[in-house]
């Protein structure tokens, strides 16, 4: 064996560089779920709204042009929401979108107190990261974010809403359950 063959054993060992490598590709992958979904999430919402921005003039509230799915119940519109949910803060799509940004980066910091590695709350996180960044492109591209889905109930008419909304809301709404079925034990 000449001096500057390597030693038959030290080929099969992982180098720190190699360790390293695979590592990241473990944590990455231990997310899984919560990055499969959120790409879900975010590309529906984003094909859904592209679709509503080609089809429907900007803004569009009700037939003729708006899309009747059930009448006098479901409606697909066209409307922008400078706001958050119910339009809450409207006109602060800028400090909302810095907050989303805050928000993702809560996440990532706090992924372990969180316990991200957990199926339920990743599926729920999955969720709230998948819309947090529809609604966050939509307010960097557009200003505000694209609303689509029209209910009405008799008189009462929900707030229009889309995907991301629904992503989020689902989202929060899993992870508080699974919060009080398990409760962490106190330190």
């Amino acid at each position: 064996m000449s001096p500057s063959s390597p030693h038959p054993e030290s080929s099969t060992r992982p180098t720190a560089t190699s360790q390293v490598a695979v590592s990241r590709w473990e944590k990455i992958h231990a997310y899984r779920l919560l990055w499969w979904l959120g790409l879900a999430v975010f590309v529906l919402d984003q094909l859904t709204k592209f679709w509503i921005a080609a089809t429907l003039p900007y803004p569009t509230y009700e037939p003729p042009e708006a899309i009747t799915v059930i009448d006098g119940f479901f409606y697909i519109i066209h409307v922008g929401n400078t706001g958050a949910a119910w339009s809450l803060f409207a006109g602060q799509s800028l400090m909302l979108a810095f907050l989303a940004l805050v928000t993702l980066v809560a996440i990532y910091f706090w992924r372990r107190s969180l316990e991200l590695k957990n199926t339920t709350v990743q599926f729920a996180f999955g969720l709230l990261c998948g819309g947090i960044i529809g609604n966050l492109v939509d307010r960097v591209l557009h200003g505000h974010v694209i609303d689509f889905l029209d209910f009405h109930f008799g008189s009462y008419i929900y707030p229009t809403f889309n995907i991301a909304d629904a992503g989020i809301c689902v989202g929060v709404a899993i992870y508080l359950i699974h919060s009080l079925r398990n409760p962490q034990p106190s330190e």
